[in-house]
């Protein structure tokens, strides 16, 4: 058997950058996969379905990061990753608007 290895460039779009939430959720969507999934900035390589990890690598709104992904379904896991970043991390509170807010 052999694994697929998948890479793409994203810049962070994020006003806030990879704060917790948006690194909560991308570590959730990465753990929905069976590849091995890593970030990568700079020379730093990252563990992807790792909150904590996420977070140290300070990344601010607009800096460019690497996804990679190695395992059979690592196409997949690129596209959903890099639709995730290029979206700015959209959460259905924010996509609802202010429907309940009164």
């Amino acid at each position: 058997m052999s694994s697929t290895t998948a890479t793409t460039k994203v810049t962070i779009q994020n006003p806030q950058g990879l704060h917790m939430r948006p690194a909560y959720l991308f570590a959730e969507t990465a753990l929905k996969f069976d590849s091995e999934i890593e970030l990568i900035k700079d020379d730093v390589r990252i563990n992807g379905k790792s909150v904590l990890d996420i977070l140290t690598l300070g990344a601010a709104q607009g800096t460019e990061i690497i996804l990679e992904a190695v395992g059979d379904d690592a196409e997949a896991a690129i596209v959903t990753l890099e639709q995730l970043v290029e979206s700015g991390f959209p959460t259905p509170e924010r996509d609802a608007g202010s429907a309940g807010a009164e």
